[in-house]
C-alpha cells in the first residue's frame, strides 16, 4: 500500500508536469534565463509559476497563490486512473560520457526504485534529512525528495551548499541523515577542525564518488556515521549499494542481483574507445580484481529507456552480440572492478569525459569553446589528476597560430564568460604540434599521464588566476603551492 501511494502521488506530480513548468528561480540567478525564453514557453502554452510574491511579470504567476488557493482532498482517481508503471514519469538531464547533455527518460517504475534506497537503509519518518544537492539531479530529486516522501520522513533543503555551515544547519534542525557527492565530504573535511565536530545526531550519509581517504578522515573527524555509498547512473539500468560500509567501495553484488540485473566487466582499450573482442567478435570479461568496462543486459525485467530525442543518443550507448549473437547491453561508460568479495569500486569514466566539482566535463564542447578564441589555433582539452584534489581538473594543451601570442586576460574573460566555474581549463600547456593517432584522433593518453609538472614538462604551463583575472605562467613553486592547496583550485 505505500508503493500505491507513491505512485498515486507522482501519478499526479507527473500529471502538474504535462500542462505546466514549475519554476523555482532566484531573482537574483535564473529570473534572467527564464525570462529570455518566455515567449517561447508562453506559444507552447506552458504555464511558469514562481515560488515569490513580490515578483510580478507577465506570463509568470506566483505558485505560492496557487498553493494557498488549492484544495486539500486527494485528487480524483480518474484524472490518475490510465497511468501506468511504464508512462514517463520525468526527464533528467545527464551530462553523459560524450556531447551535449541528453534527456534521460525516467519511467514511474525507474521512479519507484530510486525511492526505495532509503526505505532500504533503514530511514523511517522519525528521520530528517538534509540535502544540498541539486533537485534537477535524480540523487536530489528520486533518492532524496521522492524517497522521503515515500517513508514520510522531514526533508530540509539548502539553496545552497555550504560547508562553514553544514553541521551548524545539522544541529539546528536535528538531521539524521545527509546525502552527499565525493565533493561535499572533502569539502567538510577541509574546514578548519572544530571542538563540536562530533556535537551532531547525523548517524546516516548516503551518496557516491567518495573516495577512500577522505572516507576515513571523515569517519575518525566526526564520529561514527554509516556510510552508504553507491553506484549508479541517472539513465543506467543496473546499479549497486555498499551496505556495510566497506571503506572504498561502491556496493556490493550477490548470485540473486547478478539474476535480476545481468552486468559484466569486460576488458575496454582506452585508445580506441571501444570494448576489446576476441577473434569471434565477443567481449572478454576481466579478471576478478582487474577494471573493465560495466554493461548491463537489456531485458524485460531490466530495460534501458534511453533518451528523448533522437533514436540515435540510445542506439550509442547500447552494445550488440556481447557474448552471443542478438544480446544487447547497456554501455555505462565506466570502468569498475570487483574483488574476490564481490565488492564493487568505481575506478574511471572513459572516453574523453572527467569529473571535477562533481560535474561531468564534455572536453569536445570546452575544445569547442576554446575554439573560438582567434590565436588559437588547434586545442587539445583533457582531465588531470591533481594530488590530493578529487576528480580530474580541466587542461588544455594550446597551438598557437602563426605568429600569434598566448593573452592571457583575453582567454580568461572568454572562459569565464562562456563556461560554468567547473568546466573552464584550468591549467594551459603550450604545444608547437598536437599529437594524433593513426586514426587521427587527438592522443591524450601521455599528456594526460604527464599532468601539470614542470619539472617533467617542457612546454611552458600557464595556470587561471580568479585573483588577477588572467592565465599566468606556472613554474616549479606555483605547482607546489597547489599540490600544498595555498593556491586554491
Amino acid at each position: 500500500w505505500r508503493n500505491r501511494v507513491l505512485f498515486d502521488i507522482q501519478c499526479s506530480i507527473f500529471l502538474c508536469v504535462c500542462v505546466c513548468v514549475c519554476v523555482r528561480v532566484c531573482l537574483e540567478g535564473f529570473i534572467c534565463s527564464v525570462e529570455e525564453v518566455l515567449p517561447d514557453l508562453k506559444e507552447k502554452d506552458m504555464a511558469v509559476f514562481i515560488l515569490d510574491d513580490k515578483y510580478t511579470t507577465d506570463g509568470i504567476e506566483s505558485l505560492n497563490e496557487k498553493i494557498d488557493q488549492a484544495s486539500d482532498c486527494p485528487l480524483p482517481v480518474s484524472l490518475r486512473s490510465s497511468i501506468t508503471l511504464e508512462d514517463n514519469f520525468i526527464y533528467i538531464y545527464t551530462s553523459g560520457t560524450t556531447g551535449l547533455p541528453k534527456a534521460a527518460i525516467i519511467k514511474h517504475s525507474r521512479a519507484l526504485r530510486g525511492c526505495t534506497i532509503l526505505r532500504l537503509l533503514n530511514i523511517s519518518a522519525d528521520d530528517v534529512v538534509y540535502l544540498t544537492l541539486p533537485l534537477y539531479h535524480s540523487s536530489g530529486s528520486l533518492i532524496g525528495i521522492c524517497g522521503a516522501i515515500q517513508i514520510g520522513a522531514t526533508i530540509v533543503l539548502r539553496r545552497k551548499f555550504s560547508s562553514s555551515q553544514f553541521w551548524d544547519d545539522c544541529r539546528k534542525y536535528n538531521v539524521t541523515v545527509i546525502q552527499y557527492i565525493g565533493e561535499v565530504i572533502r569539502y567538510l573535511c577541509n574546514v578548519p577542525k572544530k571542538d563540536n565536530d562530533r556535537d551532531h545526531k547525523v548517524r546516516t550519509a548516503i551518496g557516491n564518488g567518495l573516495r577512500a581517504d577522505v572516507w576515513r578522515e571523515f569517519l575518525d573527524r566526526f564520529g561514527d556515521i554509516r556510510v552508504c555509498e553507491f553506484y549508479g547512473a541517472t539513465e543506467g539500468n543496473t546499479g549497486f549499494m555498499n551496505y556495510v560500509g566497506k571503506i572504498g567501495s561502491s556496493g556490493r553484488t550477490n548470485f540473486i542481483m547478478k539474476k535480476i540485473m545481468p552486468f559484466n566487466l569486460v576488458k575496454y582499450d582506452i585508445e580506441k574507445e571501444e570494448p576489446v573482442r576476441d577473434a569471434n567478435g565477443h567481449c572478454i570479461e576481466v579478471a576478478t580484481g582487474e577494471t573493465g568496462l560495466l554493461i548491463s543486459k537489456i531485458t524485460h525485467i531490466n530495460p534501458f529507456t534511453g533518451y528523448a530525442g533522437s533514436k540515435n543518443l540510445t542506439e550509442k550507448k547500447q552494445l550488440r552480440d556481447v557474448f552471443r549473437k542478438g544480446d544487447i547491453y547497456f554501455n555505462s561508460g565506466d570502468l569498475l572492478s570487483l574483488d574476490s568479495d564481490n565488492f564493487i569500486y568505481f575506478q574511471d569514466r572513459v572516453g574523453d569525459t572527467f569529473r571535477w566539482k562533481g560535474e561531468n566535463v564534455a572536453t569536445t564542447e570546452v575544445a569547442d569553446i576554446l575554439a573560438m578564441v582567434d590565436f588559437i589555433q588547434e586545442v587539445c582539452v583533457y582531465g588531470v589528476a591533481v594530488p590530493d584534489h578529487e576528480g580530474r581538473i580541466g587542461m588544455a594543451a594550446i597551438k598557437l597560430k602563426d605568429s600569434r601570442e598566448l593573452d592571457g586576460e583575453m582567454l580568461y574573460n572568454h572562459v569565464v564568460n562562456h563556461l560554468p566555474n567547473y568546466a573552464r581549463p584550468r591549467f594551459l600547456r603550450l604545444q608547437n604540434s598536437i599529437e594524433i593517432t593513426g586514426t587521427y584522433k587527438q592522443r591524450k593518453v601521455t599528456l594526460v599521464e604527464e599532468g601539470i609538472n614542470p619539472a617533467t614538462i617542457r612546454d611552458p604551463l600557464f595556470y587561471l588566476s580568479d585573483t588577477k583575472k588572467t592565465y599566468i605562467s606556472m613554474n616549479q613553486a606555483t605547482y607546489d603551492s597547489i599540490v600544498s592547496k595555498q593556491v586554491k583550485l
